[in-house]
């Protein structure tokens, strides 16, 4: 009886270890898997996003990140930032002579924004992540520095 009880235990602790490693791999996993694309916006790859880069008279980049992402993440070298939630009251200042292409960490909230933009009769030449940008092998990406705290301010 007693030798049924360990074996019992034994077959529990491991079925409970193999249960605790799946559980905890299951959502890097799920992490790193793309979200699908559910917008009407091109979704840009690296290299379509070069040949819009090269004629930066013809594109305005809008990132509509916050401000500490551009510093995490990085950004394309020249682009307009507006934050998307902020995106609607600052229409008038995009211009609408030259295609957009709109940019955030991954292209779900560039997507989005292409969406609304495209809706307000914008012309939208896609979106891209500045990341997936990079993992494809891009370049163009700036990693901007924060500013330097004064001497005189104090740590927080």
């Amino acid at each position: 009886m007693q030798h049924l009880f360990a074996r019992t235990a034994t077959a529990i602790a491991i079925a409970l270890a193999s249960f605790s490693v799946f559980a905890q791999q299951a959502p890097a996993a799920a992490a790193s898997q793309p979200q699908p694309w559910k917008y009407k916006t091109k979704r840009l790859n690296q290299a379509e996003v070069d040949a819009l880069l090269a004629k930066p008279e013809k594109v305005l980049f809008l990132d509509v990140r916050r401000p500490d992402e551009l510093i995490k993440y990085g950004s394309f070298p020249v682009f307009v930032n507006v934050q998307n939630q902020d995106l609607e009251k600052h229409l008038a200042y995009l211009p609408k002579d030259r295609a957009i292409v709109t940019v955030s960490n991954h292209a779900q909230r560039a997507g989005a924004a292409g969406d609304l933009l495209a809706s307000r009769g914008f012309t939208i030449a896609g979106a891209t992540g500045s990341e997936d940008y990079e993992h494809e092998g891009g370049k163009a990406v700036a990693h901007i520095q924060p500013p330097a705290r004064p001497a005189s301010a104090p740590a927080r």
